[in-house]
């Protein structure tokens, strides 16, 4: 639409809108200047030419054009507006779909229903125009505000002409008759002729409360404000319409408004302040009016003629006060007869009302000049006028109670002089207190308003000069003045009855007092100075002692304005607390004493809890213990064990104030008691006690959610818009419970407050009450908002009902998220989530606030709901919507597409479509709205519907849009994740789509090719988040589809990336990133959200790079090696830092990239030690750190290093820290040994070790700690580590000289030895073995590792490893070289005999005792090896036999000692020696098994075993081989 609707403009003006640049605004207000100039003027009446101009328009269809034209009549608007109007409303606020619109004007009855609703559009219409004149009025001074100049100038333009333009619009308003039938149309009945009634009247107090604001800043002339009192005088100050028979008393609130505005307007355009302020410099000649005056003889005859309404009577005050000041004795007498009249029109207990009602709901700006302008008349009254003349005193302090409301005025008061204007009602009460204590007081309260104030009324009641009391006859202890006029105490008195030792005031003897007779008797103001606090104690200590007798409810008046004046001091300056102990103690024992009372004066209780609450802003604690005591707040009388024995009250008592909730404030419909219990309960929530406190704090909210939440709203109320405050302050109660950190909220347990409230609200009646405060709906919302009186619809009760809906909304996510999972629904979530019949259930309500338009929160907070309930609940949204579904998609878009709408709506929906592609099929598709394309031909073809949600995700991709103010880097971050959402969900369709759109890809990855802030300068983090899902999408694309088959788009995109170095930027950036989280000294996982977001994203695109090297253009090798060099820095700089858990997790999430680079791109090092550096540096540091989570990270860096050492082969001299990393190796292996050995023996105690053939490996149930013993743990590794290094050294040297040091051996022997017994750690036994066979390679190896007691570790408990045959046959495991290269324990048996092999060539005779040892216990399996090959030959059998021979030949070369001691197995093994040769011989003379050997050498097939003459037995090894695998 080319034409702003006012509603638009008002949004923007307010900020709330997309438009938030100083410069936009300026822009808007200039577009619109001419609007608010003229005001309602704009809209104009029908016309024949605008008729015409409408009809000859071809844009317009043509039904648009016959409703436009009976939109005309009924509204008597112009045609062209009528038209304009009507395309506004379809566009922001008709809830159906443009398909339906058709049928709706097709049908007369759906006609008339839509041209009413257009008509409430058009009467809001109006009223915003004249808000946002108010709007500018009330802001373009406040130098607070951030659009003040653009204001300032607007209202510059508007000034010469505006108050001429609606002055004339307030007397046409007036003076209009009503509209008929006849004169426009049908539907003008009389239910609509009082709708325009209303709307007339409104718009003239808008209009008034424009003018009034506009004379506060702006000058009247003399004769304008001759003409404003001749209209309304016309108009009898709203009571005299022209359409006065329309009046009913739902009208009356703005009929008196528009009084009140009437006189303020007048009473302003005297200026009053400006003729006091000549009257002190006695120059009032400088006044206007003292020159005109002919205009004050007509003021004077035209105000004779009123006096009849109270609405008169300010008026008449003021004139008569400017008569009075400018000529004293010409019109004497009409001074007198105006003055008169204006306070028998009780003038001041008008205003009073009037400041209230003006502050009760609307501008605040509006009240505080309406203050400010009765203050200057009150101010001069007081000044000009003798007290006693002007009525009851009490009138007067009330008003000024209600004017010192005012901003600034109470400080303004305190400068001024104490014997003028208002100071002069403070010094006639002080000299009455404490006879008269109530009012002064009053006064006072309304005296503080900041620090320095407070302090000011400390200081002043702390000093008092006179105490005044009344005698009804003259007492005995005085002497007195021969005239009576003086009296002189004979003796000192104590001024209370009260018992010794309590708080008390001695009037000493010789004291002066003035005495003036009364009616009632003498009253004396004696000169005596004393703390007017310590008389506060004696009256709260006095109330105290009189409760249980029948004058406690008079002193329950002098006790309640103390307490009021407390409440207000400790609530605008802390400080002075310490100083009001003696009252603030007090009031546990009055709160306690006065609630078991007959009557108990429940607004002293409410007063006395509120100030409380205070207290307890500061000191939770000592509030909470000492109201424990007092048995107000309900309380336990049984210890609270559990959670169901809480929500059931059992064993709970409703306290003090549930007896008067019952027994008085419910039956009153007052509820002063209710308000302040729940704000304290509130306050000490808030204080985060302990757990102990909060557990006791349980009985009150328990008390709240079982008797307050489910029934509030059906009690009985006496003050309008009590319902919903006691509404708000409940959730406001719950909100703060489940917004508590659980941390601190009792450490977690599982009986604290947070808990106990989310069971109760998931599944008891609790639950129901905030479901029924979400299900109001946007309707209800709206009437209330309809329904206030005030200008400018930001407050009142339709603000608290939103507010308490939005509090339902957080409530109702926070249960959701906080609930612990279970299998049972709870009946909240079936309440959420089932299926009403046309749209009543719940989702479509909450749905349906997408049509709020008042305050931009409910919407966002609705959806955020939609969302969590998409996202967790077993049900389909789209289902849920039932026929409103495509209504509703619609309002979403339209507020999605809206260039204007609130950034935070988009981003909301935007993110309730992401989680909606994955969990809400039938809702997304309705969203993606894709159509059959009908001109395809053979596959069915897909292309964009007129109202998919895939246009708007477009346009806020463009890389043309972005930066404007309609696509801030939010909205962006919302779009790209919605299309990661469709790529990881696999939508076909819609990425069909996407992907044929011009630019799809250059927008999507053009974020990708910017140049980001660096990381200490980010301002918006989203950015972060928006590359992360860009790269993630690309990674997607590229996995999913056949290679071939990439878009070009993509494919130049991916090679523009190499060709602009995007990926030394990006490695260099995820660099810096890093840097920065080691910088910045933080341990909040979710500040470095955003940068693990787009880490983790890096770090799949480089994964996938590796498998596709050439589609990603990773082809050369420098580029490769530089960034497995940045990614090697990154894990260094974030695992050598001192650790915080951020900082591990990002580690690990690297060292994993890591090693998958270092596998995949081993080719590209060049340097190893550029290599290995930096991953010492790591390891050392890891090794420093015992955290259990460290685990995986430590061994991914042990891998890292292994294949880093295994690249090239490398000697001890090209590795400077070789030392270094051994020590940590071998230290790691000795811890890692103790704990397996540990854990070892715990799961041997417990019988969670299973003894069969099984290994730790293969059992299925999970250990509960992490186990030692796993192929990639930190253990095995350390010891393959060490094997490594272990080869680089030839001479072993380093390793020996460390065994010395760090006795690791004897303790991996000793996890070795059990191990072998209970067969269990397949893993770390034959890692050990390795580590020791790489060792004994050496002499001095060899030497080490017979003297650590190799063989007692091995030999005996290598007997459990194997099991021997019946038949002969050696048990083996599979026949290929994977199977027999794989874990095994025959492979650690054949492991141990190479050691013996090894350990026996090294050492010789030191050894030979140890082999004769071995060879006797291991003899059966030694000779059923050799025998076996003439049966089966596997490559298992083959390699035992192998191994077996080796270590036979080595202990051949000392057989003189073998036949000493073995003779018998010495023969036997010669025997089967010889069976050997002849089998290998047979089998190497045989061509076909030669050739099939070498075959299989090669790896084309696993042979079957191979017997001479028959085949069948050959498959019983591969069997036996396959049951043992498994």
């Amino acid at each position: 639409l080319c034409v702003r609707s006012s509603r638009e403009l008002w949004t923007i003006l307010l900020g709330r809108s997309a438009l938030r640049d100083t410069a936009q605004v300026e822009a808007e207000l200039d577009r619109h200047s001419d609007r608010l100039l003229t005001g309602l003027s704009y809209y104009k009446p029908p016309s024949a030419s605008s008729g015409d101009k409408l009809k000859s328009d071809k844009e317009v269809v043509v039904p648009l054009k016959e409703l436009g034209l009976r939109i005309s009549k009924f509204l008597n608007l112009d045609e062209q507006q009528s038209v304009q109007i009507l395309q506004s409303y379809l566009q922001e606020d008709y809830r159906g779909t443009k398909d339906s619109i058709k049928a709706v004007l097709q049908d007369e009855r759906q006609s008339q229903a839509l041209q009413l609703k257009i008509a409430e559009y058009y009467y809001e219409e109006r009223l915003y125009t004249l808000r946002c004149v108010l709007y500018l009025l009330t802001y373009f001074q406040d130098e607070r505000h951030p659009y003040r100049a653009e204001y300032s100038k607007c209202v510059d333009k508007l000034e010469k002409e505006l108050v001429t333009n609606y002055r004339k619009q307030f007397e046409e308003l007036f003076r209009t008759e009503a509209p008929t039938w006849e004169s426009h149309g049908n539907l003008m009945t009389e239910r609509q002729v009082s709708r325009w009634f209303i709307q007339c009247l409104r718009e003239q107090a808008l209009i008034l409360e424009i003018m009034f604001l506009y004379y506060a800043y702006f000058e009247m002339g003399p004769e304008d404000l001759l003409a404003f009192a001749r209209i309304f005088k016309e108009q009898g100050f709203g009571a005299r319409q022209t359409n006065r028979h329309l009046i009913n008393e739902s009208m009356d609130g703005l009929v008196d408004r528009i009084g009140y505005f009437s006189a303020l307007i007048l009473v302003e355009g005297m200026d009053i302040d400006f003729l006091h302020k000549c009257a002190l410099e006695d120059s009032v000649d400088r006044h206007q009016f003292a020159t005109t005056q002919e205009v004050c003889q007509e003021m004077d005859k035209l105000l004779l003629t009123l006096g009849d309404i109270p609405h008169h009577a300010p008026v008449l005050l003021s004139w008569a006060l400017l008569r009075h000041t400018l000529c004293l004795d010409e019109s004497s007498q009409v001074i007198r007869r105006l003055g008169s009249i204006a306070i028998q029109q009780n003038a001041f207990q008008y205003m009073t009302q009037m400041l209230k009602a003006l502050g009760s709901g609307g501008n605040n700006c509006t009240a505080s000049t309406a203050r400010m302008c009765i203050y200057g008349l009150l101010s001069f009254v007081l000044t000009s006028f003798e007290e006693e003349t002007l009525g009851d005193q009490q009138h007067l302090i009330n008003l000024a109670c209600e004017v010192f409301a005012a901003p600034n005025l109470a400080e303004l008061f305190w400068d001024t002089e104490p014997t003028t204007g208002l100071a002069v009602l403070l010094d006639n009460n002080c000299g009455m207190f404490p006879q008269s204590m109530a009012p002064l007081l009053q006064l006072l309260s309304a005296l503080i308003s900041d620090k320095s104030t407070a302090k000011k009324v400390y200081s002043f009641l702390d000093k008092m000069s006179c105490y005044t009391e009344l005698y009804k006859h003259k007492p005995n202890d005085v002497l007195s003045h021969e005239d009576e006029t003086q009296w002189r105490r004979q003796t000192p008195k104590l001024l209370y009855p009260l018992g010794s030792g309590q708080a008390n005031i001695r009037m000493p003897q010789g004291t002066y007092g003035t005495v003036m007779p009364t009616a009632q008797g003498y009253l004396v103001r004696w000169h005596y100075s004393y703390s007017g606090w310590t008389i506060f104690t004696c009256e709260i200590e006095m109330l105290l002692h009189v409760v249980s007798t029948a004058d406690v409810l008079l002193h329950c008046q002098k006790v309640k304005p103390i307490i009021d004046l407390v409440h207000r001091i400790v609530s605008t300056d802390w400080s002075i607390t310490d100083c009001l102990l003696p009252i603030t103690s007090r009031l546990y024992m009055l709160i306690q004493r006065l609630s078991s009372v007959m009557n108990p004066p429940m607004e002293v209780i409410a007063s006395c809890v509120n100030t409380l609450t205070v207290l307890a802003t500061r000191m939770p604690a000592k509030v909470w213990a000492d109201l424990q005591h007092t048995g107000f707040l309900p309380y336990s009388v049984t210890q609270i064990t559990g959670i169901v024995q809480s929500i059931s009250a059992e064993g709970m008592q409703a306290g003090s104030y549930g007896n008067l909730l019952l027994s008085i404030e419910r039956p009153q419909g007052k509820y002063s008691v209710t308000t302040a219990f729940l704000r304290l309960v509130i306050t000490l929530v808030k204080g985060q006690l302990g757990s102990t406190e909060s557990r006791g704090l349980m009985p009150c909210v328990v008390f709240v959610l079982k008797e307050l939440l489910p029934t509030y709203h059906k009690w009985r109320y006496n003050v309008y818009g009590m319902r919903e405050e006691i509404g708000c302050l409940i959730l406001e109660l719950i909100y703060t419970i489940l917004n508590l950190n659980l941390e601190e909220e009792s450490q977690g347990s599982p009986l604290s407050l947070q808990a106990m409230c989310t069971h109760c609200l998931a599944n008891t009646e609790a639950g129901q009450a905030i479901i029924n405060i979400m299900a109001i709906g946007v309707d209800t919302i709206d009437t209330v908002m309809a329904a206030q009186p005030s200008s400018s619809g930001s407050e009142g009760s339709g603000q608290t009902l939103t507010q308490t809906i939005k509090l339902a909304f957080s409530i109702t996510n926070n249960v959701i998220k906080l609930k612990p999972s279970s299998d049972v629904i709870s009946p909240l979530e079936q309440a959420l989530t089932q299926h009403g019949t046309h749209g009543n259930n719940l989702i479509a309500i909450l749905a349906k606030y997408i049509y709020h338009r008042h305050d931009p929160a409910l919407p966002r907070l609705a959806i955020q709901l939609l969302k969590r309930l998409a996202m967790v609940a077993p049900m389909s949204v789209y289902a849920c919507l039932g026929s409103d579904a495509a209504a509703i998609r619609d309002a979403f878009l339209n507020r999605l597409q809206s260039k204007t709408e609130d950034m935070r709506i988009k981003v909301m929906i935007l993110e309730f479509l992401t989680v909606a592609v994955e969990t809400q099929p039938g809702l997304i598709e309705l969203f993606l709205n894709l159509e059959v394309n009908d001109g395809a031909v053979g596959s069915k073809e897909f292309i964009l519907g007129e109202w998919s949600c895939l246009q708007v995700v477009l346009e806020f991709i463009d890389s043309k849009q972005q930066g404007k103010y309609w696509c801030p880097p939010l909205i962006h971050r919302a779009a790209i994740a919605f299309l990661h959402a469709l790529w990881q969900d696999r939508r076909d369709s819609a990425m069909t789509v996407l992907r044929t759109k011009d630019r799809f890809w250059e927008n999507l990855t053009s974020v990708l090719f910017g140049e980001l802030p660096a990381p200490a300068d980010i301002t918006e983090k989203s950015v972060l988040e928006t590359c992360a899902f860009t790269l993630k999408i690309i990674c997607l694309e590229i996995y999913y589809v056949v290679r071939g088959s990439l878009d070009q788009s993509l494919k130049n995109t991916l090679n523009l990336f190499f060709d602009k170095k995007r990926y030394e930027y990006w490695s260099e950036y995820i660099k810096s990133l890093v840097i920065y989280m080691t910088e910045t000294d933080t341990d909040g996982a979710s500040t470095f959200l955003e940068f693990h977001k787009l880490i983790s994203a890096w770090r799949m695109f480089l994964v996938l790079a590796t498998s596709y090297e050439d589609v990603m253009h990773l082809c050369d090798c420098p580029l490769r090696l530089q960034l497995l060099h940045d990614v090697l820095e990154a894990t260094k700089i974030l695992l050598t830092v001192p650790l915080s858990a951020p900082c591990l997790r990002m580690g690990s999430m690297l060292a994993t990239l890591l090693l998958i680079l270092l596998k995949q791109w081993k080719r590209v090092i060049v340097n190893i030690s550029k290599i290995l550096d930096p991953l010492d540096q790591i390891l050392e540091s890891l090794s420093q750190s015992n955290q259990y989570f460290m685990e995986k990270t430590k061994a991914k860096i042990y891998s890292a290093i292994i294949i880093t050492i295994q690249i090239k082969h490398l000697r001890v001299s090209d590795f400077p820290q070789y030392s270094q990393m051994l020590l940590t190796v071998c230290e790691t292996i000795h811890n890692e040994a103790i704990v397996l050995l540990d854990q070892t023996h715990h799961a041997l105690t417990t019988d969670s070790a299973l003894l069969d053939d099984k290994d730790s490996m293969e059992t299925d149930c999970a250990p509960r700690l992490q186990h030692k013993d796993q192929k990639d743990g930190v253990c095995v590794l350390a010891l393959h580590l060490a094997k490594e290094l272990c080869e680089m050294d030839e001479g072993s040297d380093h390793l020996v000289s460390i065994t010395r040091a760090v006795p690791f051996l004897p303790a991996m022997l000793s996890a070795l030895e059990l191990s072998l017994r209970v067969k269990q750690n397949l893993h770390f036994a034959e890692a050990s073995l390795h580590l020791l066979l790489s060792l004994a390679k050496t002499e001095q190896g060899a030497t080490a590792v017979g003297g650590a007691g190799v063989l007692p570790s091995i030999c005996l408990p290598l007997l459990s490893v194997y099991q021997l045959s019946a038949n002969g046959t050696t048990q083996t495991l599979g026949s290929s070289r994977k199977s027999l290269d794989a874990p095994s324990w025959p492979g650690v048996y054949r492991l141990t005999m190479s050691l013996m092999e090894r350990l026996l060539k090294s050492l010789r005779y030191n050894f030979l005792t140890e082999a004769l040892d071995f060879v006797g216990v291991h003899q059966e399996r030694i000779l059923q090896c050799l025998d076996a090959v003439r049966k089966v030959q596997s490559l298992a059998c083959l390699d035992e036999v192998d191994h077996t021979v080796g270590f036979i030949l080595q202990l051949s070369n000392f057989i003189k000692e073998w036949r000493f001691h073995l003779p018998q197995l010495l023969r036997d093994v010669q025997v089967n020696l010889c069976y050997l040769c002849q089998t290998c011989t047979f089998l190497l003379h045989s061509p076909k098994v030669l050739q099939h050997y070498l075959q299989v050498k090669n790896g084309d097939t696993i042979p079957p075993a191979i017997v001479p003459r028959q085949s069948k037995p050959a498959q019983t090894p591969k069997k036996t081989a396959g049951h043992r695998k498994r």
